[in-house]
């Protein structure tokens, strides 16, 4: 798996379609994608075309994506893997996640909520049922390899100890105000990929990006902020995720260099702590577009 990777949490279909074609041309080979973004069809059109106009083969590019939460029952897993290969255009995927360690409610609707608009989960399914499922879809040969999305350590733990199939990689929100630093260590350990998504703290603002010690090193190197904060997730272990919507910030965003090790010391001494996603709480991301 490319250490890079593009995640495609896009809104709009145009936007989806033209950025991931950039990011392509920047020389992204790793897609992250997911059945809860709604816009598998549209990476899908854009992959193909991309690899057809760039003399491209299908086996130079990593493609992941989800299992969402209303299809943790063991008998919809192989469904809806299938659906997202079809709207995704491919024969296999390279790697399958959970999306997150939540079930909800079965059925089409993704956001299933009672009248008082409270998550209606899935009390009667467990995770580990859940991921045998995954590991049937590795058996048959057109999944790669599967990992979990979202997860704690307290609840990969257990899973990995029982799983026949190991879980291969974990993708959780990791940046300077969240280092997840046991995570990691359990993850190198074990011979797992951590994952990082909003690497650059979803860009909110205040956030990494703003910090007083990222924009000094960023000065210092002749860097951007978002480079030097790619740049000290790669130093560190992880492979991570961006979302660039332009050509140009596709280019930068690849453009990643080792730091100092004065500089990647000093980030890692970052005493703020601040997590930008509350999804491992209830299995509902944030920052997808209202109604999706």
């Amino acid at each position: 798996m490319p250490v890079l990777g593009f995640g495609t949490l896009i809104r709009g279909a145009d936007e989806t379609i033209s950025a991931t074609r950039a990011a392509l041309e920047a020389g992204f080979r790793h897609f992250d994608c997911a059945e809860r973004y709604r816009n598998e069809s549209e990476v899908g059109e854009a992959l193909e075309a991309g690899l057809a106009a760039g003399g491209i083969d299908r086996e130079d590019i990593f493609v992941t994506t989800k299992l969402w939460n209303t299809n943790h029952r063991p008998d919809r897993v192989e469904a809806a893997f299938e659906g997202s290969l079809k709207r995704l255009r491919l024969d296999y995927l390279d790697l399958y996640l959970i999306h997150t360690p939540f079930a909800f409610q079965p059925g089409e609707e993704q956001d299933p909520r009672d009248q008082n608009g409270n998550v209606i989960y899935d009390r009667d399914i467990s995770l580990s049922e859940t991921w045998k499922a995954m590991e049937r879809l590795v058996d048959g040969g057109r999944c790669r390899a599967i990992g979990l999305s979202d997860i704690s350590l307290k609840e990969l733990v257990p899973l990995y100890e029982s799983a026949r199939i190991k879980p291969a990689v974990v993708q959780v929100e990791a940046h300077p105000y969240l280092p997840e630093t046991e995570l990691l260590e359990f993850c190198q350990e074990n011979d797992i990929v951590l994952l990082a998504f909003a690497p650059l703290g979803h860009g909110i603002r205040p956030g990494p990006l703003e910090d007083p010690v990222i924009l000094a090193i960023a000065a210092r190197v002749g860097k951007t902020p978002a480079q030097v904060l790619l740049a000290w997730a790669v130093q560190r272990g992880t492979a991570l995720l961006t979302t660039p919507r332009t050509a140009a910030r596709a280019r930068e965003n690849f453009d990643i260099s080792l730091l100092p090790e004065d500089a990647f010391d000093e980030i890692n001494r970052i005493q703020t702590r601040q997590r930008f996603n509350e999804v491992v709480k209830t299995g509902v991301p944030g920052f997808i577009a209202k109604g999706n």
